[in-house]
């Protein structure tokens, strides 16, 4: 596997040496041991969740709070979205800064995303089934988000109109109104 810091530190792209034969394809999705040769971060999982959305829909941007904030290792299964992470680390030289990429199930790249950034992406294809780990348990109370279409972060999700979102992700608040 291939690893390569984007211009978030701490926030990785990881591509997989994918093997094609007659039979198909096999790749190794993650490896804890070479991951934290490339990178020296010692990353360990707790939940898996995964999602089923169709073309249109928008999830995001979220993150978790204090105990219960999440690193996250993203990939698509199936389908192509346009995967954003935002740096909410205030001691960060990137604070409030985002990173795009799209995320697809031909080149199975994945994005690595430490704890202190909000995320969402967008579903791009018919439908795409989403995948990711989490070295941390889901918890209601420290759920938190940011509005996707914050004038302030300034995110080009490349599409504007017949956007599929919750009711929930739609009365996110801004960015600045976070730290107020």
């Amino acid at each position: 596997m291939r690893v390569e810091e984007t211009n978030l530190k701490g926030c990785y792209i990881i591509t997989p040496k994918i093997f094609e034969d007659t039979r198909g394809e096999f790749f190794e999705s993650f490896n804890k041991q070479k991951f934290f040769e490339l990178t020296g971060l010692d990353a360990i999982f707790v939940q898996d969740n995964q999602s089923v959305s169709s073309r249109g829909v928008l999830r995001g941007l979220h993150f978790q709070t204090g105990d219960f904030k999440q690193t996250k290792l993203v990939r698509v299964v199936k389908g192509k979205i346009l995967d954003i992470c935002v740096d909410l680390r205030k001691d960060s030289d990137t604070f409030g800064e985002h990173f795009s990429i799209i995320l697809d199930s031909k080149t199975n790249q994945q994005l690595f995303i430490p704890k202190g950034f909000a995320h969402g992406f967008l579903t791009l294809s018919k439908s795409a089934i989403f995948n990711y780990k989490c070295d941390n348990y889901y918890n209601k109370e420290s759920e938190r988000g940011i509005i996707y279409n914050d004038k302030a972060l300034n995110i080009d999700w490349g599409i504007s109109d017949n956007l599929i979102i919750s009711e929930k992700d739609k009365e996110l608040p801004t960015f600045e109104n976070l730290f107020k």
